[in-house]
């Protein structure tokens, strides 16, 4: 039987990873799931716990839509909180169902090459251990360069002179992307988009508005779970800082001891998962002058849960507005964006009255 292999969205992450399984697996099909819609969700939803968070009702919607396709191999990269031990549940939901498939897991948190070596072998890699290094390292770096590229959009597109310039060159990136199998050819395709990046006309003041987000991983970079709310600021000439990516993810095991020391004055202890990085960040940006802070979580998220009232504390010292906001499958997209007016209109007036203060 042919082996078909598939993994859940997460923002445009999966770009690299489908680059990377297809080198990998040159013998076999790799497919992404299908992108997420409202329909994703409503089968997540359907046959998840009620109380799980979010992030696991997408994930399960994407194997289900994936399966439907052909899949018979999913994969799924598990680690952090609760998160962990998700990949268990889903594999016994989807064969409740009665799906035939294998079920891959690996652990972040116990990253072993070797033993992420061993289980490409069990599913069919034909490459030696070191060509298995040398593309892992090149999907790294792919993700570091699409991060920093898509960074720069983030906190320039809201004033572009031109409307969608931003939008057409990303797309472009990331249909190159997906053809990338060297290093070589990376370089080239950072060089050539950095130029094209720059030589976008925006029209962007010193004192734009400048709004900071932060929170749990999923829902802050995937942007059909939080309703595209860096999209929706952008549209109001908001300057969006997100800090939370993959790159930040790959190395936050080195930075650890220091983002708690950054953020001592809030926290004595980690608080697990993104938490602690959350108020750190938040720290950071209160610090930096930003205009306002947003806080993204799935409904229930334990971490989050507990960042919140340093948050909260961190706003009150710094006369920083935060915004909260907390997401799942009930979720309203309307009250989202009504809220989301409500604090751009409300950290406008709070500029325009300092503006005022300085010129009297």
């Amino acid at each position: 039987m042919q082996k078909i292999i598939s993994f859940p969205h997460i923002g445009n992450y999966y770009v690299p990873i489908e680059t990377l399984l297809k080198l990998l697996f040159k013998d076999h099909t790799v497919i992404s799931a299908p992108k997420i819609t409202k329909r994703t969700l409503e089968l997540g939803t359907k046959y998840s716990p009620d109380f799980v968070c979010v992030p696991f009702k997408y994930n399960l919607g994407n194997y289900i839509e994936a399966l439907e396709n052909g899949a018979n191999i999913l994969i799924q990269a598990c680690g952090g909180c609760r998160y962990g031990y998700y990949a268990e549940i889903q594999e016994q939901i989807l064969k409740d169902l009665g799906y035939q498939f294998e079920f891959i897991k690996i652990t972040w948190g116990k990253f072993n090459p070797f033993e992420v070596y061993n289980l490409c072998k069990k599913i069919g890699t034909s490459l030696s251990f070191p060509k298995f290094i040398h593309y892992v390292l090149l999907t790294l770096k792919m993700i570091k360069v699409m991060d920093s590229f898509e960074s720069y959009i983030r906190e320039n597109i809201g004033f572009e002179m031109k409307k969608n310039s931003f939008e057409t060159i990303h797309k472009q990136f990331l249909n190159e992307l997906k053809h990338i199998h060297s290093f070589r050819q990376l370089n080239k395709l950072y060089i050539k988009y950095n130029q094209k990046l720059k030589k976008v006309k925006i029209n962007k003041p010193n004192n734009c508005l400048k709004i900071g987000i932060v929170g749990e991983l999923y829902s802050l970079m995937e942007p059909f779970c939080n309703f595209f709310i860096e999209k929706e600021l952008a549209e109001n000439n908001i300057q969006v800082s997100r800090f939370i990516t993959v790159t930040f993810l790959l190395k936050k095991s080195r930075i650890e001891k220091k983002i708690l020391k950054s953020a001592k004055k809030y926290l004595k202890y980690a608080i697990g998962a993104d938490g602690t990085d959350s108020v750190e960040k938040g720290q950071m940006l209160a610090e930096d002058g930003y205009d306002g802070i947003i806080h993204i979580k799935p409904f229930g998220c334990t971490p989050e849960v507990n960042a919140m009232p340093m948050l909260q504390k961190i706003s009150n010292d710094y006369k920083i507005p935060i915004l909260f906001f907390s997401f799942d499958s009930q979720t309203s997209e309307t009250g989202i964006k009504t809220r989301l007016e409500a604090f751009y209109d409300m950290i406008l007036m709070r500029k325009e009255q300092e503006r005022c203060k300085q010129l009297i």
